[in-house]
């Protein structure tokens, strides 16, 4: 999880008065996980944050699953994938779904959102495969770029502005708290000695952003397969301040340090974070394995508890052929995997890699959707037959 952290005015007390310049109370606000029992934050509001102006219809965003695929390897290649819509919600293309999580990637033209945004059902980690820009909210703004994992609880208001293109992104969403991993903690919640990363890795907002003005201010909620539009006639940006552990922040793949050893190391090294039923892992540039006899390539592997995705970011992935920046490959749990004919032997003696990879492995089945079809390497599953 992340530390504490606080930004802007508060009380010296939380649940006390707080008064405005014309007296009027602050509006406080609690934003909290598994009821009173998890991580939370209090914010302080200029306007309630209950009073909205109307409430409109809502648009069904339902993701349509693909029938009969069988048991197979598969190989994404949205590599090749331009704009994949307008805006950062049309734009969201989910490929892979389960009952924990959902993978999509979005690729959108317009560079600025004219609304705002609240997942009210799932944690949300946006990687940033290309572009950078800010991500403001009602935690304040929050600078982003390439290289970027984005976490975003659930119940959190955001827009992205992005001020380079293009712009392409990695989303996972999690019906569960993506939460740093428990083997890197202490029993007080601090990374350890030993995790590859510590809390200097982690980028809370860097100041608060306040909108004060009064006007019209859409804001989007996904929950339930709808898309929920409030008009609010005050921005959900009014916080003057706030305090706790729940909020968006940012950790970078390339602040990631790598764990090595004499031989190959198993995918569990690389992982990042933690959720209900998978995990999230990077693959970084490191040296290889340094046993005389040592096979840097991985060696094949069936497991029979989990689905594993990989999203190849950028370098060659020395156990892959074929496989080019910003695809997907899936190794379904049932099927064995492992290196590509020619790969084993190629990679004794190498020195290092040069690879990014982010890395989902669920423990439950993931299913196609309809708009992964697009993208389906048909030749993929008779690619280990040389």
């Amino acid at each position: 999880m992340p530390y504490y952290y606080r930004l802007g005015n508060i009380p010296p007390k939380r649940h006390t008065q707080f008064r405005q310049d014309d007296n009027s109370l602050y509006a406080e606000e609690l934003v909290s996980s598994h009821g009173f029992s998890g991580i939370y934050s209090n914010l302080y509001h200029i306007y309630p944050p209950t009073r909205i102006k109307k409430v409109l219809e809502s648009v069904p965003c339902e993701v349509k699953m693909a029938e009969n695929q069988g048991l197979k390897q598969t190989h994404l290649k949205t590599s090749v994938a331009g704009t994949t819509g307008t805006n950062f919600l049309d734009a969201r293309k989910v490929l892979l779904k389960n009952n924990d999580c959902a993978i999509a990637i979005c690729n959108p033209e317009n560079k600025r959102m004219d609304y705002y945004y609240k997942n009210g059902e799932a944690d949300e980690v946006i990687y940033v495969h290309d572009g950078e820009g800010f991500l403001y909210s009602q935690f304040g703004k929050l600078t982003i770029k390439k290289g970027d994992y984005v976490v975003i609880p659930r119940t959190v208001i955001y827009k992205i502005e992005f001020s380079a293109a293009p712009v392409r992104l990695l989303i996972v969403e999690s019906m569960s708290a993506i939460e740093t991993v428990n083997h890197y903690r202490n029993k007080l919640g601090q990374l350890l000695e030993q995790s590859p990363y510590c809390e200097r890795d982690i980028h809370p907002p860097q100041e608060i952003f306040t909108e004060k003005d009064k006007g019209e201010y859409l804001l989007k909620i996904k929950k339930q397969g709808f898309l929920h539009q409030y008009l609010y006639e005050h921005s959900p940006f009014d916080l003057v301040g706030w305090d706790g552990f729940l909020y968006p922040y940012t950790f970078s793949i390339y602040d990631f340090e790598p764990i090595t050893g004499r031989i190959h190391q198993p995918p569990p090294v690389h992982q990042t974070f933690q959720a209900h039923n998978f995990v999230i892992c990077s693959f970084v540039p490191r040296l290889f394995d340094y046993h005389p006899l040592s096979i840097p390539a991985p060696y094949n592997h069936s497991n029979i508890d989990s689905d594993e995705v990989l999203f190849y970011a950028e370098g060659e992935f020395m156990s892959r052929k074929g496989i080019d920046r910003g695809s997907f490959t899936l190794h379904p749990g049932g099927l064995p995997h492992g290196p590509h004919p020619g790969t084993v032997e190629k990679s004794i003696g190498a020195v290092r890699t040069d690879e990014y990879a982010v890395m989902v492995d669920t423990f439950r089945p993931l299913l196609l959707t309809v708009d992964a079809l697009e993208f389906l390497d048909e030749k993929y599953p008779m690619s280990w037959t040389e």
